[in-house]
């Protein structure tokens, strides 16, 4: 079992709730009527790309009618500016209602825009992840439960803040308790590619996400 693995099976039993936030229940389900399903295969999602954007193995779709761009501010622990990194291809998101609902309650207040003649909803939504999240891969812009990832395994506890970790995709997840039988999943709603960077476990990321979503 590698070090990742290890600290996934260690914190999934570490755990606390500490508080339960219930608001939208219908959203939780897999699939909605006339939706694509949330999940696929091997507890994977359904992601579709933006417009004529190609990323990995994800879905690319021509009639999408979100944009999705992330902004890195990196400072190291001095708080002094080290890189201001932007996304390179535009992102991918869950084609699925659940990714209304994060744009229309979790993302503040929109602005209308207009980009080439075409009107867009403009949200934007900014997010610090401490070095347990970026040593897990978890970015909640949304739980129902409070989340504290703890260990006293100091093979652990050295890999997460004394080792540098090369990062490129970078997501915004949806924790919340699914039907279907996918039980409490973290899921990665907005996601874009970056530019590989190494942090060091004393660097201070914050997260600056703009989302885009054309006006029927």
């Amino acid at each position: 079992m590698n070090c990742v693995e290890k600290l996934t099976s260690i914190l999934l039993g570490l755990i606390i709730i500490a508080s339960t936030v219930s608001s939208v229940q219908y959203i939780y389900a897999d699939h909605l009527e006339s939706d694509k399903g949330i999940f696929r295969s091997h507890g994977e999602v359904n992601l579709v790309t933006t417009k004529g954007t190609s990323l990995n193995d994800i879905v690319t779709t021509g009639d999408s009618n979100f944009e999705i761009y992330l902004q890195l501010i990196i400072r190291n622990e001095n708080n002094q500016l080290i890189n201001v990194t932007e996304s390179t291809a535009r992102g991918a998101y869950i084609d699925h209602a659940i990714t209304d609902h994060v744009f229309d309650t979790l993302m503040g207040e929109k602005e209308v825009i207009t980009i080439d003649n075409v009107e867009y909803e403009k949200a934007q939504w900014k997010f610090t992840p401490t070095v347990e999240h970026r040593f897990m891969g978890i970015f909640p812009i949304y739980s129902e439960v409070n989340l504290e990832f703890n260990t006293d395994d100091e093979e652990v506890k050295f890999k997460m803040y004394e080792t540098n970790k090369p990062h490129s995709v970078w997501k915004a997840h949806y924790c919340a308790t699914f039907g279907g039988g996918h039980g409490f999943q973290c899921i990665p709603v907005l996601q874009v590619l970056v530019p590989t960077m190494i942090l060091e476990p004393t660097d201070i990321v914050e997260q600056q996400w703009t989302v885009l979503r054309e006006l029927s």
